[in-house]
């Protein structure tokens, strides 16, 4: 008899990843000629892969199936829990999800402690905390991956929280498979609901922790989760999480497409000194003009995260309504101004 199905389809979507993580180590520029795809060679070991664990149920179904699919493949698996102290007994809970971890047979485990701040937001904040303190783990422990266990419902959540910014097409493209840099973050469970991930955690009698800040009130993500998610499938029935997780997908293509083509226009659109003209940007397409304004005011030190479409679009009436308007203030004391049929945009 097999697994049960919840197990099954976890293990399943766990062993594609890896697939994809040691077909990219043995086809790396380094990789020794005429070994298995699949196999270490004598000259690069298996590569290690990280699961981040929370201990609640998403996160620690991800570790178990990270557990078995590493011993049938040439993959060592480890596990990093992060401890970002902002409840009582934090450190112990810490340490039970390591041991948990440890059990379950990965190595090397280990627990992060950080200092979350306050800009953005406390879940920003503990988010920019967290992923900074999962970088270094995976630098310091040389790990080609990290797993994130985030859901297909995770993801519905994240493009309606994008939409509600109202930050464009970007922010409706949710939360890719594959990020971060050299692609070492891997989201297995983006296609599977919750609910099967559960299961998966009680069919197989694991013990989960279930975050109180999940449920909480004061955090937006809770509010939507708990009410807004319920009250849009009781308006307009069963199946918008997955219209919303495919709408991630269709707007995350949409928006490679287009940032691919305003990076090719931009080199166009900049006069011999590297300024951007901006009757060369007036005649491009809305949308590519943007992306290179936006590209633009990051490159001078707006940090990504702030920049909001409201920034953008006073960025873009210099270019498509100039009134002879002042300079325009951006995150990251960034400002812009037109300047003798020129955008200028630096550090004020």
């Amino acid at each position: 008899m097999g697994p049960h199905p919840a197990v099954a389809a976890i293990r399943l979507a766990v062993r594609r990843v890896l697939h994809d993580v040691l077909t990219e180590h043995q086809t790396a520029p380094d990789a020794t000629a005429g070994h298995h795809p699949l196999g270490p060679s004598p000259d690069r070991p298996a590569p290690l892969v990280l699961v981040a664990c929370s201990g609640g149920a998403d996160s620690m179904a991800l570790a178990s199936a990270l557990a078995f699919e590493a011993r049938k493949l040439a993959v060592r698996a480890g596990g990093i829990t992060v401890d970002h102290g902002l409840q009582d007994g934090s450190a112990q809970r810490a340490a039970e999800v390591a041991g948990r971890m440890a059990a379950l047979g990965l190595d090397p485990v280990e627990t992060v402690a950080v200092t979350v701040g306050r800009e953005g937001g406390p879940e920003a904040a503990a988010r920019d905390a967290r992923y900074a303190a999962l970088d270094e783990a995976a630098e310091r422990h040389g790990a080609t991956a990290v797993l994130l266990g985030h859901t297909r419902d995770d993801q519905a959540e994240t493009v309606l929280l994008g939409l509600a910014r109202g930050s464009g097409i970007r922010s409706l493209s949710g939360m890719a498979a594959v990020s971060g840099a050299a692609g070492r973050y891997r989201r297995p469970f983006l296609e599977l609901d919750r609910q099967t991930v559960r299961k998966a955690c009680v069919a197989q009698e694991l013990a989960v922790w279930d975050d109180p800040h999940n449920s909480d009130p004061a955090y937006t993500r809770s509010r939507l989760r708990h009410e807004g998610l319920p009250a849009l499938e009781k308006a307009l029935g069963k199946g918008v999480v997955e219209a919303l997780a495919r709408t991630a997908q269709l707007s995350r293509d949409d928006a490679d497409a287009l940032d691919s083509w305003a990076a090719d226009a931009e080199a166009a659109v900049r006069d011999e000194a590297g300024r951007l003209e901006c009757a060369k940007l007036f005649g491009l397409p809305p949308a590519v003009r943007r992306r290179i304004l936006r590209r633009a005011m990051i490159a001078e030190g707006a940090p990504a995260g702030s920049l909001f479409a409201r920034h953008i679009e006073e960025v873009d009436r210099l270019i498509t309504g100039w009134r002879g308007q002042g300079a325009i203030n951006l995150p990251g004391r960034v400002e812009a101004r037109r300047q003798g049929g020129r955008l200028v945009i630096r550090q004020g």
